[in-house]
């Protein structure tokens, strides 16, 4: 038994050595825990005690063959289909202005007014003459038919009946002159009145009323231009013409059906597709010797009149057709002096590159000739969030959708969609 001195022994040393010691070893039984606790979570962890990571998700396209338009697109200008100049015909002060300038005329309408008082009187003076030549025919006539009985009965000469012959159709030929002289005077008299030769669209008047015009040579009064329909012309290098049709020799593409024919579509200054398709109707056969370029036209209807003279426009032209060709969007292919290649999710998850011959683009998509089978999945984004795993990790496939596209069905989302976290958009 311990003694009562030990018990009730309460000195200040022996208080504090206690206290040191029994903090020793909480601290020593806290850091074998610690220890112990590591070892045991760390397994569980890597084991699979507890949550794994999801595989990466990786947009992608199914490769798909087909026939595939090439569609070119090349600068045009617009020109009215019917363009008419307005000029004076008859040489006078202009009078009057009978239309409204940038309004629709029609053919035969009344433009300008030139002073006719000149012309009216040439018109009379020619109707006189007339006259007077269809009085002589007339005296002539008679004579002639007087004479003819005589001259049988030989009651006078034949020289007198030769000559009363030739002085009746000399007052013939009089007459007939006469009628040409006032034809020509109503001509010139109706040159006065300048009509629209055809029916369109009229712009300004280039001169005004009391100005000469017509002294000397045509003067352009106006300019009429029919815009109901309109030709688009626009160039395309002699060389792009040249392998085009080396690679339709070769069987690498086709033509278009009805080439000849083929639609066209214009594409605005603003950027915006003209709704109305137009029609290709031919390839000019001459080089231009100072650009290198052929001339090419279409024609496209214009009901509202949209399309004015002289307006720059880009046009997109299907000239052939690719065979068994696909098409990849652009950011899937990646272009280097070595060649161009794409990824291919393959059935196990796994990315791998392949090599692929790219032959011309359009609607922000790769024409892809060679490199690919139907049916592989090419990626298209990710690529960003690949990088950050290590070499050969396994991927998930989903539908690449176009920025601004709606999902293909967002109202009923798979399951495995709706557990999988969605990536933020600065990781595409």
């Amino acid at each position: 038994m311990q003694s009562l001195r030990d018990l009730t022994d309460t000195s200040p040393p022996r208080s504090r050595h206690g206290k040191q010691a029994a903090a020793g070893l909480a601290m020593a039984c806290a850091l074998a825990l610690a220890a112990c606790g590591g070892k045991g979570d760390a397994p569980a962890a890597g084991a699979g005690g507890g949550h794994k990571m999801p595989p990466v998700q990786v947009g992608v396209v199914v490769a798909t063959p087909g026939d595939v338009g090439l569609v070119t697109e090349l600068p045009g200008r617009v020109e009215a289909v019917r363009t008419a100049q307005i000029r004076a015909r008859a040489a006078g002060i202009l009078q009057q202005r009978l239309f409204r300038e940038g309004s629709d005329v029609k053919a035969g309408q009344p433009l300008f007014k030139i002073d006719a008082a000149p012309y009216a009187a040439a018109l009379e003076s020619a109707r006189a003459t007339l006259a007077r030549a269809e009085a002589n025919l007339a005296q002539t006539t008679a004579q002639l038919e007087r004479f003819r009985p005589l001259v049988t009965a030989n009651a006078i000469s034949k020289q007198d009946f030769v000559n009363a012959e030739a002085a009746q159709k000399q007052a013939q030929a009089d007459v007939m002159a006469g009628k040409a002289a006032v034809r020509t005077a109503e001509i010139n008299l109706g040159y006065t009145t300048v009509t629209a030769p055809i029916s369109g669209r009229i712009g300004r008047a280039l001169v005004t009323e009391g100005a000469l015009v017509g002294q000397g040579e045509a003067t352009q009064l106006a300019l009429v231009q029919q815009i109901s329909s309109v030709y688009v012309n626009f160039t395309q290098s002699s060389t792009d013409a040249l392998n085009l049709r080396r690679a339709m020799d070769a069987g690498q593409f086709k033509r278009a059906a009805g080439a000849d024919a083929a639609s066209v579509r214009l594409v605005l200054a603003d950027g915006s597709e003209y709704p109305q398709p137009g029609k290709l109707l031919f390839s000019d056969l001459t080089v231009d010797p100072t650009t290198g370029q052929v001339t090419l036209r279409a024609e496209l209807p214009n009901p509202k009149g949209e399309l004015l003279p002289g307006m720059y426009v880009r046009v997109r032209v299907e000239q052939a057709q690719a065979s068994n060709a696909i098409t990849l969007p652009q950011q899937a292919v990646t272009r280097t002096q070595q060649g161009d290649t794409v990824n291919v999710v393959g059935e196990d998850g796994k990315v791998s590159p392949r090599t692929v011959k790219v032959t011309t683009a359009q609607n922000n998509r790769w024409l892809v000739q060679e490199g690919l089978q139907a049916g592989e999945q090419v990626m298209v984004d990710g690529f960003q969030k690949l990088q950050m795993m290590p070499p050969g990790t396994p991927v998930k496939a989903v539908p690449w959708q176009p920025p601004g596209a709606a999902p293909a069905t967002p109202a009923a989302p798979s399951a495995s969609a709706a557990s999988a976290p969605a990536a933020p958009a600065s990781q595409q």
